[in-house]
């Protein structure tokens, strides 16, 4: 450890890292645009400077390692002047549309613009009019409000390893696009929404649905339904000024109710239907010899990255659509055929943590005969607006339950919304369809946590299982490297795009930060600790679906209904 003279205080540091993270440590405050926590340091925006006793200019403190006995300012008048006319810099290049904005009292530079005190145009002259880019049917890209901080390049290249976004141009030309300036939906984008994450103003953002939605619950000649996401629950309160990880889902349920939507399900459910027809696939591989390591389809960012990169893993991928695409399978065909509605009279909501499910909702592979299986895709956020819009006080509300019949489900399908949740939920039911009895310890430890590659070996039977959890697409990258190389001991990978799972998905709320996804995820494996239902093959609502309409797993129904092909995709430019 070293010592630091800071605003006239000693701070200890450690040798070599960088002022700002002492600073932090410390809890002293400086201001950042450019910076990601854990990444090596851009200096790009110059926000975080601060005032170097002896030396000519201002410092980066996000770049700039600390040494014995120095001597720092880091609100000296010099300081928060040059900070002040970098804000009214950025703000010079920048619509003045604040009130029409989605990040609208939710903007790092509206924050700072109101903390430093910008009250008049200092700078003004002719502005960039860049065309925004709505092509995708996940995100839409607005490079007026870009300030060039390089958050979205980094996440994309770095943390996804795929590099859809870049710099293009130079100097006073430089804007974030897409390889040759094109669509995000004929570039190497995967929909999964990391770069709205970081992204410090309204320059990215969803694809909204909430027009859409909002004319359906006002046609009384349609039926609406919703699902929600085992993440959303434990996420949603967030939006609300609630504890990270508190779980909602009792108040979830009720406000959608008081939105007007006939039925609520909850897609734990199918995710549990998921899991018979998954570990099934699993089973059934394992005793015909079918094609190894089987992995996981429910996450659609990850799907499309296989097509697009590698195609050669395609058959190794389960053919079980997600969760969402199979609860709205089950709504328009079993649900629909049991109420006597007509399915294209349905209209049929989600309700998700992710951005990339309104890109697998509009597949062409999933509808069946023009009907759509998932007609409109709500993320966290756009829920939380929505409930907003309609005046409900969600923290006066009184807990309901879901709607049967899909209202039912196990733990095991709950857990889906963290890393390692579906790996952890299919071993119970696989162990139970190969051996015929449950798994001794249903908690499989190393399959927890925020590891991005986790590793584990299960005993079923005679068998000795081994299987892999991935989160973030560069992790998954380098296992499918390896697996390319030669390793052939896996029999079953799960792989979600984001890091961390659903619950650090693309649509969660906005300035999420690693300690919040820790919440949740804990919250997740309360609930399992303590319910009475762990395994999805004890639903017994599932067990009617299949008694009562798809017979069994694996059937020539449940194939019609709950599963799908990919194919390799040729839109990487």
């Amino acid at each position: 450890m070293i010592k630091i003279e800071v605003d006239n205080k000693t701070i200890e540091a450690n040798q070599g890292e960088m002022i700002l993270d002492a600073l932090e440590r410390s809890g002293i405050t400086v201001p950042t645009l450019c910076h990601m926590k854990d990444k090596f340091p851009s200096g790009a925006c110059r926000m975080c400077m601060v005032e170097l006793d002896g030396a000519n200019g201002l410092i980066p403190s996000c770049a700039f390692p600390v040494r014995e006995g120095m001597k720092l300012k880091t609100h000296s008048p010099r300081v928060v002047r040059a900070r002040k006319t970098i804000i009214e810099l950025l703000l010079a290049d920048h619509p003045d549309d604040c009130l029409y904005c989605v990040r609208n009292g939710n903007c790092e530079l509206q924050t700072l613009s109101e903390e430093y005190g910008v009250r008049q145009r200092r700078f003004s002259g002719k502005k960039h009019a860049y065309n925004v880019d709505n092509s995708s049917m996940s995100i839409i890209r607005d490079p007026d409000k870009c300030i060039l901080c390089g958050r979205c390049v980094r996440v994309c290249e770095e943390t996804q390893g795929v590099a859809a976004l870049d710099f293009i141009g130079r100097g006073c030309d430089t804007v974030v696009g897409t390889a040759f300036n094109e669509g995000l939906n004929v570039s190497s984008c995967v929909n999964c929404g990391q770069c709205i994450m970081v992204c410090p103003t309204g320059a990215l953002r969803e694809n909204s649905s909430l027009k859409e939605v909002i004319d359906a619950l006002n046609d009384p000649e349609m039926t609406v339904v919703v699902q929600h996401a085992p993440a959303v629950s434990v996420t949603l309160a967030e939006e609300f000024n609630m504890k990270a990880g508190s779980d909602i889902c009792g108040l979830m349920t009720a406000a959608l109710r008081n939105l007007g939507f006939d039925r609520v399900f909850d897609t734990g459910f199918s995710a549990d239907l998921t899991i018979m027809e998954e570990a099934s696939e699993l089973a059934h591989r394992i005793k015909t010899g079918g094609v190894l390591p089987m992995m996981t389809s429910c996450s659609p960012g990850w799907i499309k990255y296989v097509e697009q990169y590698y195609p050669d893993f395609i058959d190794n991928l389960s053919t079980c659509k997600s969760p969402q695409q199979m609860m709205g399978a089950v709504i328009k065909s079993y649900f629909a055929e049991k109420q006597g509605i007509d399915p294209r009279k349905i209209f049929s909501v989600s309700v998700m943590p992710c951005t990339a499910k309104k890109f697998e909702a509009d597949r062409a592979e999933m509808s069946d005969d023009g009907i759509t299986d998932v007609d409109a895709v709500l993320t966290t956020r756009e829920l939380a607006r929505l409930i907003r819009l309609y005046g409900i006080d969600i923290n006066k509300l009184e807990p309901e339950t879901a709607d049967t019949p899909f209202g039912k489900r196990s733990s095991a399908g709950k857990l889906f919304a963290a890393t390692g949740g579906v790996m952890e939920a299919a071993a119970r039911t696989a162990h139970y369809l190969l051996t015929g009895k449950e798994l001794a310890d249903l908690k499989i430890k190393p399959l927890r946590g925020m590891k991005g590659i986790k590793e584990a070996q299960l005993k079923i039977g005679d068998l000795e299982v081994k299987i892999a959890v991935v989160s973030g697409l560069e992790n998954a990258k380098n296992l499918l490297e390896e697996i390319k190389a030669g390793r052939k001991e896996f029999h079953f990978i799960e792989v979600m795009t984001c890091p961390g799972g659903c619950i650090n998905g693309g649509g969660q709320p906005y300035n999420t930060d690693m300690d919040a996804v820790r919440e949740r995820m804990q919250a997740l494996y309360n609930i399992d600790r303590d319910a009475p239902l762990r395994v999805s093959h004890k639903n017994s609502d599932i067990q009617s679906l299949y008694d009562d309409y798809l017979k069994e797993p694996l059937s020539e129904k449940s194939h019609h209904l709950l599963h799908t092909h990919y194919h390799k995709r040729d839109t990487i430019i």
